[in-house]
């Protein structure tokens, strides 16, 4: 999983990539921690691209995408946000959204 590092670079990953996974996270959050092999082995299975923003560190990114708090997982879809989970993260839930995904792509 790719880490983010500047909002402009986020930017860039919205316009180009038509489908793909955004984790945010905080070092500090341990659910986070808990969490984030369970998104990187989903986005591996689901052949989907993935990344990671650090909300300390890439602030901008989390005020533009009116995140509140961590985890939280957003799936896009041709330059949109299509699925977002928050502080709870429902894993069937998003596997489920990512299926219908591909069946749309079809």
């Amino acid at each position: 999983m790719e880490e983010i590092l500047n909002y402009e670079k986020l930017r860039e990953i919205i316009a180009d990539k038509k489908l793909f996974l955004l984790y945010i996270l905080s070092p500090s959050c341990s659910v986070c921690k808990a969490d984030f092999p369970k998104i990187k082995e989903i986005a591996e299975r689901e052949n989907i691209k993935s990344y990671k923003i650090d909300a300390t560190k890439v602030k901008k990114a989390v005020g533009q995408l009116s995140l509140f708090s961590v985890p939280a997982v957003l799936l896009f879809y041709e330059k949109k946000e299509i699925h977002r989970q928050a502080r709870i993260i429902d894993f069937e839930e998003l596997k489920f959204r990512i299926e219908q995904i591909k069946l749309i792509k079809l």
